[in-house]
């Protein structure tokens, strides 16, 4: 049987999580900064799948002989000429780039043109020496360079944003006394779990819906192996970042009730809001070290943007997102543990900043 005490307190938590979700779907400047960031997505993924695509074919003459071996070149549209003579003209007036002929060099082509031959023309008919890769790169350095800065800037702005929603309520609860009224109905932590439960809502179903807009962009412009490649870890991406949020929500909630006015939340924030930009600038400076992808994987506060990535790239073991995930866990129960009870002391806590030892030991 269910003690009254404890269906009061879910009832209680319930009531601040819609009341936190309420406050933010009213706010225009909310669902319009969340609109712009959807549209702003979108707008992104579409330029860079049609853009990829729009590549102009290079016009090149070539006779009968070279013409085979000419149109096996990528982007490349071949016009046939009976001689030189032929090839010579269309190149001088403008309409190819450049012809290929027979010639009795090495390769065994020649390549005219009229001011400068296309370098992309003449390395793909140039002998090459072979080539043996020991490590070969299992993703496009430009994609996966792409890929970090977006779980990146996502993980980022959706932790910075929510986290500062919870501060900024809370102090503007201590600055009004609000705070005293409400503990005189809840507890403080039926308070606290409400907000991050609140928060933390909003905060995934951001996520949720950049992620629909990033499958939608990938599908109308054709991109379905890319899709294919990020289904993977953008599932990891959010479990983690449900997690990592939680840890920081909490982090955010303890930081902001030791002080008790607006423009005193910095002083305490601030630290956090660091452990929240490291792995966007890490993340981006080292997409492609596996060590640095590594360490940040298993740390709690970079884990949502590290494991994703590895995932992505392929240098991770199946078992190492359930270990990474385990330590987040334990992590964010550490976190609330600690982030509640210093929430609890310091939030009757008026005038100058609390200090953390004062907090900690109430």
């Amino acid at each position: 049987m269910q003690r009254p005490g404890t269906q009061v307190s879910r009832n209680g938590i319930w009531l601040v999580a819609e009341r936190e979700i309420g406050s933010k779907l009213r706010s225009k400047a909310f669902l319009i900064s969340t609109g712009i960031l959807l549209v702003l997505a979108l707008a992104g993924i579409l330029f860079g799948g049609f853009a990829s695509k729009n590549t102009e074919a290079m016009p090149i003459a070539a006779t009968a002989e070279t013409a085979s071996a000419v149109s096996a070149i990528p982007d490349v549209e071949v016009t046939e000429v009976p001689d030189r003579a032929a090839a010579e003209k269309l190149v001088r007036d403008g309409e190819v780039d450049a012809a290929v002929l027979d010639g009795d060099g090495p390769s065994g082509y020649t390549v005219i043109a009229k001011q400068d031959a296309p370098s992309s023309l003449v390395a793909a008919l140039s002998i090459s020496p072979e080539v043996v890769i020991l490590d070969p790169a299992t993703t496009n350095p430009l994609l996966r360079y792409f890929i970090a800065i977006a779980f990146g800037l996502v993980f980022m702005m959706a932790a910075a944003t929510f986290g500062g929603t919870i501060a900024q309520s809370i102090v503007e609860e201590k600055q009004t006394r609000v705070v005293e009224v409400l503990l005189s109905a809840i507890p403080a932590r039926t308070l606290l779990a409400g907000k991050v439960i609140g928060n933390t809502v909003l905060a995934m179903g951001q996520i949720l819906a950049l992620a629909a807009v990033a499958t939608i962009g990938l599908i109308v412009t054709g991109q379905r192996e890319v899709l294919t490649t990020l289904g993977a870890p953008i599932i990891w991406f959010a479990v983690f970042f449900l997690f990592g949020f939680i840890l920081l929500a909490a982090m955010f909630a303890a930081a902001a009730s030791m002080v008790s006015r607006q423009e005193d939340i910095g002083s305490t924030t601030t630290p956090i809001t660091m452990l929240i930009m490291a792995p966007y600038i890490l993340v981006i400076i080292f997409n492609d070290n596996p060590l640095v992808l590594t360490i940040m994987s298993y740390v709690p506060f970079s884990a949502p943007v590290g494991m994703p990535m590895r995932l992505f790239v392929g240098e991770a073991q199946w078992w190492e997102p359930l270990l990474s995930l385990v330590i987040l866990l334990a992590s964010c129960v550490a976190a609330i543990v600690i982030g509640a009870k210093i929430y609890e002391n310091s939030l009757l806590r008026m005038g100058s900043r609390v200090k953390l030892s004062e907090a900690l030991r109430g």
